[in-house]
């Protein structure tokens, strides 16, 4: 028999899973308003990639948004994940694909570097 700390706990992580992860929203949980919500947090991801890499979305224009939302659905957020970390994940995944040049230099925030 789970207590019921043990059962709260896993409706937690289902809806973290819902959210973040596109999982299936525990019982009781209006899937409308779940998937409100994960349109809202994916679209807070994107501009905090935006920010870290403001190169990216100037380089891609219009279609930043479009390829975030392929890659997000692709790599969904998970607990740990740093953001910095995600927007060179995002940046190395666009360059990939080619829709991204390889810089010559290495971006750092503030400033280019030269890679070793």
């Amino acid at each position: 028999m789970t207590s019921a700390r043990e059962r709260l706990a896993a409706q937690q992580g289902e809806l973290l899973r819902a959210l973040l992860a596109g999982g299936v929203p525990p019982a009781g949980f209006d899937h409308d308003r779940v998937r409100a919500e994960v349109i809202v947090l994916r679209n807070k991801r994107r501009r905090v990639v935006g920010y870290l890499r403001p190169d990216i979305p100037e380089e891609l224009g219009a279609r930043f948004a479009e390829l975030f939302e392929v890659y997000a659905a692709e790599y969904p957020k998970f607990e740990g994940t740093r953001a910095r970390d995600d927007a060179e994940r995002f940046a190395k995944w666009l360059i990939e694909r080619g829709e991204l040049k390889k810089p010559k230099r290495r971006w750092l925030p503030g400033k280019r570097i030269t890679a070793g």
